[in-house]
């Protein structure tokens, strides 16, 4: 099959707002040998809505529950690196004793684990890995896996509709090793099937403005010969169909990962073809767990090793029209019919009793 020169676009995107609070405590535990424990809970982005949403107030509640003296401090770096890296210092300054950190930059990210170590600060990698410098513990769904399923599931369909021609690769942040992960996994699904892969693209930041700019390119440059577009999430499959959408062509099958809100949205509505369900709260309390342990001084159990650093990692599951009402809406999903189902998408979710 016809490979391309992988194009990455460099530059970082200019800083954002900091988000940040320290929350109340919760329920039992005693948060370390004096009582009273600080834990650091670190995101790398709003581009996503899912930290703010999802990851923090879920974290928050299980901490809570675990060690009703702990304190929680939650910042997010908002997509810039050099950011993170003070709010790590800061967070060590007011005495937290454990750091999950969700990295900006997988690599610059080992500054902030050597650092914390070099204070007897332990650091939780929390859904992507830190790439040069082993964390304590690392926290996350199957990256490798999440790229392959969403790659062959896109396949699968293509396939199954008789589809013609190649696929776009959309990929996520080239500063990102989770993304890295995703990236692999699609090729394993893509590289050896029937169709061609026309471009790929490693997406800045994960900005779906971004993904946009570039999808649009190539659907001038490829007119008429796109099957399908397999993005890494769902930021930058919604950048993808927008591409589509405001160069008045026919939106092919799109990936996601994340089931956010909006692609959950958009998969009812026929616009996008998959998403990735990961039970956030699955990850997030599995984090705070790992998080009191170390703050109790005992080892969180790990059932991998990945980037050398022990691991927990789950797995996920595709979503498509054909299962969203089980996977998204049943038991541990944490969308609402009442918010996915406003007016625009009532009839969609009605064609698939969901609400």
């Amino acid at each position: 099959m016809r490979r391309p020169a992988r194009l990455a676009l460099t530059g970082i995107l200019a800083m954002g707002a900091l988000v940040s609070c320290a929350e109340e405590p919760g329920a039992t535990g005693s948060g370390g040998a004096g009582g009273v424990g600080k834990v650091a809970f670190l995101m790398p982005d709003l581009a996503s809505t899912r930290y703010e949403r999802y990851d923090a107030p879920l974290f928050r509640k299980r901490m809570g529950a675990l060690c009703q003296e702990c304190e929680v401090i939650y910042q997010n770096a908002d997509s810039d690196a050099s950011l993170q890296q003070q709010q790590a210092n800061s967070a060590m300054a007011q005495g937290a004793k454990v750091i999950v950190l969700d990295p900006v930059d997988s690599d610059s990210a080992s500054t902030i684990v050597q650092t914390a170590h070099s204070q007897g600060v332990k650091v939780i990698a929390y859904d992507r890995p830190v790439s040069k410098k082993p964390a304590d513990f690392y926290v996350s769904f199957d990256n490798e896996a999440i790229g392959e399923s969403i790659g062959s599931s896109l396949v699968g369909h293509l396939e199954k509709t008789g589809a013609k021609g190649g696929i776009l690769q959309v990929n996520g942040s080239p500063t990102d090793a989770a993304a890295g992960l995703i990236k692999k996994g699609i090729h394993k699904a893509v590289d050896d099937s029937e169709f061609d892969l026309l471009a790929e693209y490693d997406t800045a930041d994960w900005s779906p403005e971004k993904a946009q700019q570039w999808v649009s390119g190539q659907i001038a440059q490829y007119s008429g010969k796109i099957a399908g577009v397999v993005a890494a999430n769902d930021g930058t499959g919604g950048g993808a169909i927008a591409a589509f959408k405001g160069s008045e062509v026919k939106v092919p099958p799109v990936t996601g990962n994340d089931a956010e809100l909006a692609a959950v949205q958009r998969i009812i509505a026929g616009d996008q073809y998959n998403t990735i369900s990961k039970p956030i709260k699955t990850v997030a309390e599995a984090a705070a767990e790992a998080a009191h342990q170390l703050m109790e001084g005992e080892t969180p159990k790990a059932d991998s090793t990945l980037f050398d650093t022990p691991s927990q990692l789950f797995e996920p599951t595709v979503v498509t029209r054909e299962n969203l009402k089980e996977v998204v809406f049943g038991p541990g999903g944490v969308l609402k019919a009442e918010d996915v189902c406003t007016r625009v998408y009532a009839d969609g979710c009605r064609r698939l009793g969901v609400g």
